[in-house]
């Protein structure tokens, strides 16, 4: 039998349920508690914030977790212009390092969660799934400041890997904004979409298609990438006919894709450093335009 898209499509698209949803908040809710009852991380400057597909509302259903982030702005890393220093703009040496900071959060977790719910990751701790929530990895970061010649700077956050000490810049802000934007000019076609190619991604590589195991947040890059135009069909199947097309063709050589960004727009998608490759991205596209069984 031939297979109905345009309902499958449409089904993919809608977020988590109620429950489902209920179990991130419980999440966002039991982490925040921890960290309150923390003496010392109480005393210092910290929030925490909901990042990844959950804030983004880019979540799939039966296929939820949650990456929170917990900020303290009492110490900041700092990228500066080209022939500046730090006493160029007054920063001040820091008193709090990060490896404490990524200590006392293990603590607090560990204290409130159990030390057998609790993982140490080489980036960010884990905790296991209840059934009172979904799992969770919580990330401990600085505040990055993206400092331009007149003083002014770009919000951002920041860890160190444990073991290359390596960093890693996040915008989330930035993210999270841009993405609402394109949500509203596509008519939250671009949510709809990433959540389809992310249910489709996970369909393929159940089906041991291996183009199909790509990073839920490539995916929502690409689509980020994909002109409004193309998301603005009257059914899904068209969305998504176009969409594929467009990433199939942009992807075939890096000339005609090296421009495009992260959804933050402050990170190039397919930079030396990217957990992907533009060939990745590629196949993917490829693959799963084979799968539904579009023609060309």
């Amino acid at each position: 039998m031939i297979r109905d898209w345009e309902t499958q499509f449409r089904e993919w698209a809608k977020p988590p349920g109620k429950t489902e949803q209920d179990r991130c908040d419980n999440a966002v809710t039991a982490i925040r508690n921890a960290i309150k009852e923390s003496d010392k991380l109480r005393t210092r400057g910290v929030s925490i914030f909901a990042q990844g597909s959950y804030r983004n509302n880019t979540n799939v259903r039966k296929d939820s977790d949650v990456d929170i982030g917990i900020l303290c702005t009492d110490t900041f890393f700092y990228n500066l212009p080209e022939g500046t220093t730090r006493e160029t703009f007054n920063i001040e040496p820091a008193s709090y390092s990060y490896a404490q900071y990524k200590n006392d959060v293990e603590a607090a977790l560990v204290n409130y969660f159990g030390r057998s719910a609790i993982t140490r990751g080489n980036k960010a701790f884990d905790i296991h799934e209840t059934s009172y929530h979904v799992e969770a990895d919580v990330a401990p970061f600085f505040e990055h400041r993206r400092y331009k010649a007149d003083g002014c700077y770009i919000e951002g956050v920041e860890l160190l890997t444990d073991k290359e000490k390596r960093k890693i810049i996040n915008w989330p802000e930035q993210h999270y904004d841009n993405g609402v934007s394109k949500n509203s000019a596509t008519g939250t076609r671009f949510k709809s979409i990433v959540r389809v190619l992310k249910a489709l991604s996970n369909e393929m590589t159940g089906q041991n298609i291996g183009a199909a195991n790509v990073p839920g947040f490539l995916i929502e890059c690409l689509v980020w990438n994909v002109p409004d135009s193309s998301l603005q069909h009257s059914i899904y199947r068209a969305d998504v006919r176009a969409t594929l097309a467009y990433l199939f063709n942009n992807t075939h050589a890096y000339e005609t894709c090296r421009e495009w960004g992260e959804v933050s727009d402050l990170i190039y998608l397919f930079h030396s450093g990217q957990k992907w490759t533009l060939q990745q991205a590629h196949s993917f596209t490829s693959a799963a335009w084979d799968y539904i069984g579009f023609e060309d």
